[in-house]
C-alpha cells in the first residue's frame, strides 16, 4: 500500500512539473517581448499567438476535458493551476480574442480566479506586477547593459 501511494505521488509530481514546464515555455516569449527590437516585435507577437493558439492551449483544453476535474492534476489545486492561470492572463493581455476558441480554459480561468487568495492577488493595488512599461524596460536595459534582443 505504501508503495502504491508513493507511485501516485511521483505521478502527480511528474504531471505538475510537465504542465508547469509547458506554461513556462509559453510565458517566456511573452516576458521577452518588451525587450525585442521594435522591428521584430510584430513577428514575435505572431509567433506567440501561434504558439498559444495552435500548440499550448489545445493541449490544456484537452487535459481539462479528459480529466473532467476542476484542476489540471486530479482533485488538487496545484502550482500547475496557478501557472496556467498566469499564462492565460499574459496571453489575454496581448490577444484579448484568443480565448474564444477555448471554452474549458475560459471556465478554468473564471473558476481559479474566484479562489479568495487568487482573487485578492488579481485586484488592482495587490502585489501582482503590472505589464512592463517603457520606464521598466529602460531600467532593465540600463542595469543589465542590455540592448534589443534579436
Amino acid at each position: 500500500m505504501q508503495y502504491k501511494n508513493l507511485n501516485l505521488l511521483y505521478l502527480l509530481v511528474f504531471r505538475i512539473d510537465m504542465y508547469v514546464g509547458g506554461t513556462t515555455d509559453l510565458m517566456n516569449p511573452i516576458m521577452l517581448y518588451p525587450f525585442i527590437a521594435p522591428e521584430l516585435q510584430e513577428a514575435h507577437l505572431n509567433k506567440i499567438r501561434q504558439l498559444a493558439h495552435n500548440r499550448y492551449f489545445p493541449v490544456y483544453e484537452k487535459i481539462l476535458r479528459e480529466h473532467g476535474n476542476m484542476y489540471l492534476v486530479g482533485k488538487w489545486f496545484t502550482w500547475a493551476d496557478v501557472h496556467l492561470l498566469e499564462a492565460i492572463l499574459m496571453v489575454e493581455e496581448k490577444f484579448a480574442d484568443l480565448m474564444a476558441d477555448f471554452p474549458l480554459l475560459r471556465d478554468f480561468k473564471a473558476r481559479i480566479s474566484e479562489i479568495p487568495t487568487i482573487k485578492a492577488f488579481l485586484q488592482p493595488g495587490s502585489q501582482r506586477k503590472p505589464v512592463p512599461d517603457e520606464k521598466y524596460v529602460e531600467t532593465v536595459r540600463r542595469v543589465l547593459q542590455l540592448h534589443h534582443v534579436t
